[in-house]
């Protein structure tokens, strides 16, 4: 088990130490359950309450703290304790699971493909012809890589995936379990001779550097040309990405929300859980969507949208609010 005093866990973080404890720190934990060995985090004010009956004997917190940490216990201020934490985290990460050898002799790896230096690829991977590995990159027990595809450096491909044939990846991605990349897109028109005609998708997709995607997310190839995740895009847990979709840097897309074929989203935009997305919609930079709303339209940059069909937010706090005083005042007729 890890443990680190507080002076040293100070020297990671660089923050001021307020207070002191003599206590060994083995673990991080949410205020209300953190035990006397624990560090915690104090991320917003309105937490600040919390610290009275919290038995955790540091907190990570904000440089406007207005508490005093008490007898044998202690903060360390810092500018963000939101990122800071995620520092601590790191230091009591356990270590990732064990590759007894580099590549696993249950793994099928065709003679055309190239695996890149210190590259590791576990047991009942499949890895097709002219597949590309970059250096320093993981591929966990049962991923499936098809024809032609390349994949970064320092990149973690983890059990269940399936990356199809063609798509391209780039370094320093996460993909998390049962993730899809480049299956088919949801292509039909009907014909009154042979039902729903399947139209063929013969694009692929590229995803930029730094991405990550949550696992049974799906991303679909396009059907001409490719779909495009941009560099640093965070994507949830089951969320779907439409064919011909294209995202610029740093989009974040929360669990459940799904594009539908040919939406561009602009840089920084953010996709609340449950959001829904039209095609061939256009979502300018910045921009944010809110929880379960439905787009059915172009949203400027920088505006933030909520409801369904979604509306700018100020709009739909009024229309909400306006609502509610009816229902009240019908109620005490």
């Amino acid at each position: 088990m890890k443990s680190f005093t507080i002076q040293e866990i100070n020297e990671t973080l660089k923050g001021e130490l307020v207070g002191n404890t003599t206590q060994e720190i083995n673990s991080p934990e949410q205020l209300e359950m953190a035990k006397n060995n624990e560090i915690s985090f104090i991320g917003n004010k309105k937490y600040e309450k919390l610290w009275e009956t919290s038995q955790a004997c540091c907190a990570i917190v904000n440089q406007d703290i207005s508490i005093e940490p008490g007898e044998n216990r202690a903060f360390i201020k810092v500018k963000n304790a939101d990122l800071a934490m995620s520092q601590v985290l790191e230091l009591f990460a356990p270590a990732p699971p064990i590759f007894h050898t580099d590549i696993h002799p249950n793994a099928v790896i065709d003679l055309t493909a190239k695996i890149g230096n210190g590259s590791r690829i576990g047991a009942g991977c499949y890895i097709g012809p002219n597949v590309i590995i970059g250096d320093n990159t993981t591929i966990y027990p049962n991923v499936t890589i098809l024809d032609e595809c390349t994949i970064g450096n320092r990149t973690t491909i983890w059990s269940g995936t399936v990356v199809r044939e063609r798509c391209h990846i780039g370094n320093d991605c996460i993909l998390h379990p049962n993730a899809t990349i480049g299956a088919d897109g949801f292509g039909f028109r009907p014909c009154a001779e042979r039902g729903l005609v399947k139209i063929p998708q013969i694009g692929n997709v590229i995803i930029g550097n730094g991405v990550e995607i949550g696992a049974n997310s799906c991303v679909d190839r396009g059907k001409f040309s490719s779909t495009v995740l941009g560099d640093g895009c965070k994507i949830d847990n089951l969320v779907q990405i439409g064919h011909n979709s294209r995202l610029g840097k740093f989009c974040i897309m929360a669990g459940n929300s799904g594009l539908a074929g040919s939406v561009t989203l602009g840089n920084g935009v953010i996709i609340g859980g449950s959001a829904s997305i039209k095609d061939h919609t256009t979502i300018g930079d910045g921009a944010i969507v809110g929880a379960g709303s439905g787009v059915t339209g172009d949203i400027a940059a920088g505006k933030t949208m909520l409801g369904y069909p979604a509306i700018e937010a100020r709009d739909a706090l009024k229309q909400w609010a306006i609502l509610k005083r009816l229902v009240r005042e019908s109620c005490n007729k």
